[in-house]
């Protein structure tokens, strides 16, 4: 496996903000002096009433809760725009690029400065006022990447109104579920999205979605024109973004706030199926995402940040709009997919607006991968100065493709592990801090405690391999799960007494640093040995032929559990059976003979959600040949990829050694 390591670059470690002895002396204090060092950190934003209370916090059951900032007031929304205005109001606050190029009849995009966003979401914010929307209140957006979703979320948190953003691809029944759950009032949509030149009927979901809600919740729908095609509007109940936002004042004075008032919801896979509503507050989650995007980026106000995820997870959250703007950023917004209209898409953009700070997901970089380079290196891509990783581990072969083709070796990696959960970056490099090992997310960020468990709960020392818990609360953690406080607690908090579970294996190394290994539910137990898929999965990348694997288990007689895996070639590379027989004897060079694949089905895509994991429940279930329950696949990117791997499933004969 790849053990190269890339040293800290001297002009990055001479001129970052966070270089290894500043890491150092910040992580012991975080972790000694936790009052002093949050009480530092908080002061990143504008608090209307100062707090004097930091954290009062617990993970055991007697005292249990989550806790930070309580006594203090402020505004997420005036953090991320008015104390901008000042300084920064002609600057782009966000920069936005349609589904299709200008030459394709896309548009030239739209560039909102901090000026344009604040009459935006002051006009929003008293439109939703006037609808009778208060403090409290859920609102539902179900947006394509547009910047009014960006504004949307600011209107509701300038009134203290929680939002629930639902991805602009899910299903009616995902949207009724969601809407169900938090008993939204009012939904923002949009008449139809964009999404890799294929039309999203959004308003069509919602009417559908409303009719499979018991009882009425959602007294008005507020629908954006994104390309002007003829909706049904339901008088009475839908009304147009438009006129709604035209008729308002351009000042909304921005409500104070407490601490923990809630901010937003949103909803994460559930291990019974029902979808979590995770709920985040607003002070301790604002710090915790201000400060996460400054020194995990080196972020300078003004530098150009594209970070490639959709609003309709955490990371667009976290790092396209709150982050990124509560420190004064320029956040560029991407309707599209990373095909289309073809395979240079995301280094086109790069280029034409020079954006200096790139975070994607693997699973995107791996699709980018597989086409060759010659798409990448048709472009300039000089304005990058630093890479970025999320979504799950990035296996050591993408990270070299993506550091020496798309940065040309001159661009450190920030490989971060964290979760919706978790708010922000957990463990991750700093790129004037940390040495690079690819495939690993390296080092805990300030006031993060991990430890190594095994599965009764002791800790484990040195270079170990384990379950990954967290010992103390930070100021980004979910408060509970939305109407479900004792779900909350038995699901992270009793596996480990007093520890919150992260549900990841992880790995750490001699020299310290952390390496996820994927889902402690997705370790396969084979004759008695644990081993993590990610493993596996790195292995068969590393084959010269292959795209992408995943990798579960299914019950197999003789070793309990079977390695089962699915892989996906390289766009000009075939299936046969001497490259089934080959990929076998790989891994087994690779890792050694206990991971030897019982089974490889090649398969020419994978299930994946919106925002690219790979739905790796579906996929045991196909092994187990149990495809009677595979639930909702609604969600998926590609619904239809399930279907082919059902019809083409390896028997029990077609054992691959």
């Amino acid at each position: 496996m790849n053990d190269h390591v890339y040293p800290v670059p001297a002009d990055w470690a001479e001129r970052a903000k966070i270089n290894k002895e500043r890491y150092a002396e910040l992580y012991r204090e975080s972790l000694s002096n936790p009052d002093a060092f949050w009480r530092r950190e908080a002061q990143r934003l504008d608090w209307q009433k100062p707090f004097t209370k930091v954290s009062e916090s617990s993970f055991d059951e007697a005292t249990f809760g989550i806790s930070w900032f309580s006594d203090g007031q402020l505004n997420v929304s005036a953090n991320c725009i008015d104390r901008h205005l000042a300084e920064r109001g002609d600057q782009p606050a966000i920069i936005w690029e349609p589904d299709s190029p200008p030459e394709m009849g896309g548009g030239e995009g739209r560039i909102i400065t901090y000026a344009q966003l604040h009459e935006a979401v002051c006009r929003l914010a008293n439109g939703l006022k006037s609808l009778g929307i208060r403090k409290g209140d859920r609102v539902t957006i179900y947006l394509p990447m547009i910047p009014e979703a960006a504004i949307s979320m600011l209107a509701c948190a300038r009134i203290g109104a929680i939002h629930s953003v639902v991805f602009g691809g899910f299903s009616p029944d995902s949207i009724a579920n969601r809407v169900q759950d938090c008993d939204s009032r009012l939904i923002i949509t949009a008449d139809e999205g964009l999404r890799g030149g294929k039309v999203v009927p959004l308003k069509a979901n919602v009417d559908e979605a409303l009719k499979l809600l018991h009882g009425p919740t959602v007294e008005k729908v507020v629908v954006v024109t994104r390309t002007g095609a003829g909706v049904w509007m339901e008088e009475g109940r839908d009304l147009s973004y438009e006129e709604l936002v035209a008729a308002q004042s351009p000042d909304c004075p921005a409500d104070v706030l407490n601490a923990e008032d809630p901010l937003f919801i949103l909803y994460t896979s559930g291990s019974t199926g029902k979808p979590k509503g995770v709920l985040h507050t607003m002070g301790g989650y604002l710090t915790w995402a201000s400060m996460t995007h400054e020194y995990v980026f080196d972020y300078r106000p003004g530098e150009i940040f594209w970070c490639a995820a959709d609003v309709g997870w955490v990371t667009g959250h976290s790092y396209v709009v709150y982050g990124s703007l509560a420190n004064g950023a320029t956040t560029l917004m991407y309707e599209g997919v990373p095909n289309f209209p073809d395979f240079s898409r995301f280094w086109q953009i790069i280029d034409k607006y020079q954006v200096q700070i790139f975070y994607a997901a693997p699973t995107a970089l791996r699709a980018l991968m597989r086409e060759g380079d010659d798409w990448v290196t048709k472009t300039s891509r000089a304005s990058l100065r630093l890479l970025g990783s999320v979504g799950e581990p990035i296996n050591p072969e993408a990270w070299e493709w993506y550091h020496r083709v798309v940065g040309e070796g001159r661009c450190p990696i920030v490989d971060t592990w964290w979760q919706t959960e978790t708010g922000a970056a957990m463990i991750t490099p700093m790129p004037g801090a940390t040495d690079l090992k690819p495939g690993s997310a390296s080092f805990p960020m300030f006031g993060v405690e991990p430890q190594l468990v095994d599965g009764d709960g002791h800790v484990l020392e040195g270079a170990t391999e384990g379950n990954l818990v967290l010992t103390r609360s930070w100021p980004g953690q979910m408060r509970t799960v939305w109407g479900d406080h004792r779900r909350f607690f038995e699901t992270y908090f009793t596996t480990y007494r007093g520890k919150y579970f992260t549900g990841d294996g992880c790995r750490r190394d001699a020299d310290g640093y952390y390496w996820i290994t994927g889902r402690v539910d997705d370790v396969i137990n084979v004759s008695g040995h644990r081993m993590g898929t990610a493993e596996v999965e790195s292995a068969l990348v590393a084959h010269a032929k292959v795209a992408e694997a995943a990798v579960v288990g299914y019950p197999h007689d003789l070793k309990g559990q079977g390695i089962y895996a699915y892989v996906t070639l390289n766009a000009n590379d075939v299936p046969s059976e001497a490259l089934r027989r080959d990929l076998v004897q790989w891994v087994r060079k690779e890792i050694g003979p206990i991971a030897t694949p019982d089974v490889i089905q090649f398969a020419p895509g994978l299930p994946k959600t919106r925002s690219g994991k790979i739905m790796r429940r579906i996929l045991r279930k196909i092994a187990e040949n149990d495809v009677s329950s595979l639930g909702d696949t609604s969600t998926l990117a590609d619904p239809s990829v399930v279907a082919d791997l059902v019809a083409n499933r390896a028997g029990a004969s077609d054992k691959a050694a």
